[in-house]
């Protein structure tokens, strides 16, 4: 889909459909939609009071103009209390008009720039929210379908807006919104790719193919490479499968002259997870193509950066693999040597995206990374702790913490910090080796983030555990079913606010 900027007048403006808006509790239309209901001769209006129209968010009317203008149809949005409205509200709006429409067969969608009149909003910041909601509620995953005759897309979204002065503000926005919905979308395409297609080897390709379209530099190491490294933990997780691991590494040099102004980026990359020897149940097993969702997320999130361009250094870093139970896969109770010579007892070999992590992170060590922050679906405990509305987060660097909370919030993506207690470390501690990598069903998240913890050597480190939000089976404002991008805007948010920080 094309999205520009449009000096117009919002009656002139040849559309298939017009989307202004109305916050609740309005009686009466006012700005651009007050301008469009004059042109209807009232038609707002009257449905505003015959309550078909409340303004309650995600609310969404489309009205047929009849020819009293160009726009073939008016759709309102509800963008819900004045007192709440934020970018999560408009880009959730948006997502929820741009399904809409396309269910009827809109080619053409025009939009004011919600919020930047009567609502507060930066011109840039609503222009990049409506981009952002329209394309990540407008994607699809149907590339296998082989029945899809009358498969109906929008074209073309025009932000208009008259006044000269926002006319660039709102092109920057534009852009800025798409690199980071196509970003996300991109990380969407891995996480609902199936295992047999997105093998480790299929994922290092298409990470490297869009390194050098974005301009990244790119690395994968293979398993000869990685045994010379001494990742024994990844390769105890590869040893069950016959497809053979990669690892990953993608890199942003976007401040050359300043070598620690860095982050490393990593994020767990199991393309699919039987759960080995401790094998999972039959049921929803299917979803475990996914359990790549953190890598992908990476993956996302350094094809944004290369684009956006933030004056900080990004490498990202993917451990890949299957978790198979096959011949020569790895048992409870063996002994595995990590990268920083580190051993820990396998006590379940389902818990193995702490362990691929393990090496991921002692390679961003090696490679002196100042801040690391690790992405992974690592436990089911997170979305019993927090359900669906938030990932967990946790990390020994509260600086660090509270900056990805604060990009997360400002890019509609919540987390929570669990503690950190000194006492949780217990749980992992092993009779025969430095640690063990599970500690049983209490306090699961806490106690994978712990593991993770040991292989951080004290450098500035958060965990996410994102196992709750990396999919969903539902449909709701730009969100759609199947694998979500969490939290690809994050982390770019993340790389740009640390780029800012002297």
């Amino acid at each position: 889909m094309k999205i520009k900027v449009s000096k117009e007048n919002i009656g002139n403006i040849d559309t298939d459909a017009l989307v202004v808006n109305l916050f609740e509790g309005d009686k009466k239309p006012a700005g651009a939609t007050g301008e469009v209901d004059k042109l209807l001769d009232g038609t707002i209006s009257q449905l505003i009071q015959e309550d078909e129209i409340t303004g309650k968010k995600n609310e969404v009317t489309l009205i047929h103009t009849l020819n009293k203008m160009p726009a073939s149809r008016v759709m309102v949005v509800g963008l819900g209390e004045k007192a709440k409205f934020s970018s999560e509200v408009l880009r959730q709006v948006m997502g929820t008009a741009a399904r809409r429409l396309r269910s009827v067969n809109v080619k053409r969608i025009a939009s004011i720039a919600h919020g930047a009149g009567i609502g507060g909003m930066e011109a840039t910041v609503s222009a990049q929210t409506i981009a952002e909601g329209a394309l990540l509620g407008l994607y699809k995953f149907d590339k296998y379908k082989t029945l899809l005759n009358n498969r109906s897309s929008i074209d073309e979204l025009a932000i208009v807006e008259q006044d000269d002065s926002k006319i660039s503000l709102l092109k920057a926005g534009v852009n800025k919104g798409q690199i980071v919905a196509e970003a996300t979308n991109f990380a969407r395409d891995l996480g609902n790719e199936p295992a047999n297609i997105l093998t480790p080897t299929e994922l290092a390709n298409r990470a490297e193919k869009m390194a050098k379209r974005v301009g990244l530099e790119y690395e994968s190491l293979d398993r000869k490479q990685m045994e010379k490294l001494g990742m024994g933990a990844l390769l105890a997780v590869a040893a069950g499968s016959n497809r053979p691991p990669k690892f990953i590494i993608l890199k942003y040099i976007g401040d050359p002259r300043n070598e620690d102004n860095n982050l490393a980026l990593c994020g767990k990359g199991i393309t699919f997870d039987s759960g080995g020897i401790s094998i999972k149940p039959a049921e929803g097993m299917g979803a475990m193509k996914g359990d790549m969702a953190g890598g992908a997320s990476v993956i996302g999130a350094m094809m944004a950066i290369a684009q956006i361009k933030p004056k900080i250094n990004v490498m990202g870093i993917v451990p890949a693999t299957e978790n198979m139970s096959g011949g020569s896969a790895f048992h409870p109770g063996d002994v595995v040597r990590t990268m920083l010579g580190k051993t820990f007892e396998i006590i379940s070999t389902d818990a193995e995206g702490r362990m691929v992590l393990a090496d991921a992170l002692s390679y961003a060590i090696e490679h002196k990374q100042k801040r690391l922050v690790d992405v992974a679906t690592l436990t089911g405990a997170a979305s019993v702790a927090l359900g669906n509305l938030a990932a967990a987060i946790m990390g020994n660097d509260q600086s660090l913490i509270n900056h990805i909370i604060y990009a997360g919030e400002n890019s509609g993506e919540r987390f929570w910090q669990l503690p950190m207690w000194e006492e949780y470390r217990e749980q992992i501690v092993s009779d025969i080796a430095d640690i063990k990598n599970s500690g049983g069903r209490a306090a699961g998240t806490i106690a994978g983030g712990y593991f993770i913890q040991e292989f951080t050597e004290g450098v500035p480190w958060a965990h996410l555990d994102i196992a709750a939000l990396a999919r969903t089976d539902r449909e709701r404002g730009y969100t759609v079913k199947g694998h979500t991008g969490f939290p690809v805007r994050t982390l770019v948010r993340l790389a740009e606010n640390l780029a800012s920080v002297k």
